[in-house]
């Protein structure tokens, strides 16, 4: 898919604040500070689109971002950020949740993982609520520039057993610095677009 137009719609923290004219979704998740802001700006070519920080914690709403007028970009929320109170972090995940098991035109989840950590249980448990919710997935491990190829490669490794990630299940590293990894994630979402499975 060509981006020829981008922009932000609607921060929502309740179903019935969604979008309800049913086009097509794709959803990015990850832990906070993975990077999925960042991603978006450089997937949709729209620098400063999606709210970045060095701070974690920065996405706290479910944010739909219109592209090309017929398909809605979501950023979810971080999780995993110990430094907010407990009632916060669950409220999050409450938001999250939501999200992801209401009845949805959901095409695709990017799932982003930072290749340099080896994941926690809370991305094991991102991945579960999705298989339970029978959302295809793509798992994105970013921050890829930060490591030597061959740290890479292990990190992967890791990251396949951690998740126990079948071996033939495509798993993407990427870079924001060198864009690497960008079109293996745009063939996957230009893919899922172009069928009709998914919530519904």
């Amino acid at each position: 898919m060509k981006v020829l137009s981008a922009g932000f719609v609607k921060s929502a923290l309740r179903p019935e604040q969604y979008p309800r004219d049913g086009r097509p979704e794709i959803a990015f998740v990850g832990r906070s500070n993975v990077g999925k802001s960042t991603m978006l700006n450089i997937l949709l070519n729209k620098k400063g689109l999606a709210k970045t920080s060095k701070t974690p914690g920065k996405t706290q709403t479910v944010n739909f971002f219109d592209v090309n007028g017929n398909v809605y970009f979501v950023d979810l929320p971080g999780y995993g950020y110990a430094k907010v109170g407990k009632s916060l972090r669950e409220e999050w995940a409450k938001v999250l949740t939501s999200y992801l098991t209401s009845q949805r035109p959901l095409r695709l989840v990017v799932a982003l993982v930072d290749s340099r950590h080896k994941p926690a249980g809370q991305d094991f448990d991102m991945l579960e609520l999705l298989e339970q919710a029978q959302v295809p997935t793509l798992i994105v491990a970013t921050k890829a520039d930060k490591q030597r190829p061959n740290e890479l490669a292990e990190s992967l490794c890791d990251i396949r057993k951690t998740l126990d990630i079948d071996s033939d299940a495509l798993l993407v590293p990427f870079s924001a610095l060198t864009k690497a990894g960008l079109r293996d994630i745009w063939n996957v979402v230009d893919d899922a677009l172009r069928t009709k499975t998914g919530k519904r």
